[in-house]
């Protein structure tokens, strides 16, 4: 896998783990085709194609309960296994990863503009504190009332991870070109414009396409 210093805390959780959970010899496809959740449905990375292809596989990394950080072309076989879960041996997930994820990424993230896109759960087995982003960039989605999206939030953010590998955007300013196939667009007034982090707000279109 392509973060082969996780490989040790991997094979621990995988002696331990039931088959029901995982099988470790089944047959593996490719990450960002194995994974299959809404977010991934919207993303539909087997239609991306020449450069937006390249930035996808170069730039994703995907948290996962099972194995640390997971590249788009890692092999993987199916498992379920969620980061809020807790094994006996190791306790709860989140916890048990977060100093290892966060070595691991401190290189690849140091100076770097990094978008932060984890659901709760997963941003729990990062340290942020203990890494050095030149910025880190999240998101929010809210209704034209202001209200945080959270039941189309996965399906929302595939959007924007298409966006960013077709386009090669890089900072968050460039959201202000971005019209969300879903009908969001960057409210500038709302986002929190920070040094590193900064956060945006993408906000619901009234019927004349303006924000709400």
């Amino acid at each position: 896998m392509a973060v082969a210093q996780l490989d040790h805390q991997r094979q621990q959780l995988l002696d331990v783990l039931p088959s029901t959970v995982v099988d470790p010899d089944g047959p593996t496809m490719p990450a960002i085709l194995r994974y299959s959740g809404v977010l991934y449905r919207e993303l539909d990375p087997s239609t991306l194609r020449g450069r937006a292809r390249v930035r996808l596989n170069r730039d994703l990394l995907v948290v996962s309960g099972l194995w640390g950080l997971v590249a788009p072309q890692d092999p993987i076989p199916t498992y379920r296994l969620k980061m809020s879960a807790r094994v006996e041996e190791t306790g709860r997930l989140a916890s048990w990863w977060r100093p290892y994820l966060t070595i691991s990424l401190a290189p690849r993230v140091r100076g770097a503009v990094v978008w932060d896109l984890l659901p709760g759960e997963h941003s729990a087995a990062v340290d942020w504190s203990e890494l050095a982003p030149a910025r880190r960039v999240t998101i929010r989605f809210v209704d034209r009332s202001g209200k945080t999206v959270s039941h189309w939030n996965k399906l929302l953010k595939g959007s924007l991870v298409r966006w960013l590998a077709e386009t090669g955007a890089r900072v968050p300013e460039d959201l202000t070109t971005f019209e969300h196939p879903r009908g969001y667009v960057l409210d500038e007034d709302a986002t929190v414009w920070g040094d590193p982090l900064v956060q945006v707000v993408m906000r619901e279109q009234d019927r004349q396409g303006r924000p709400g």
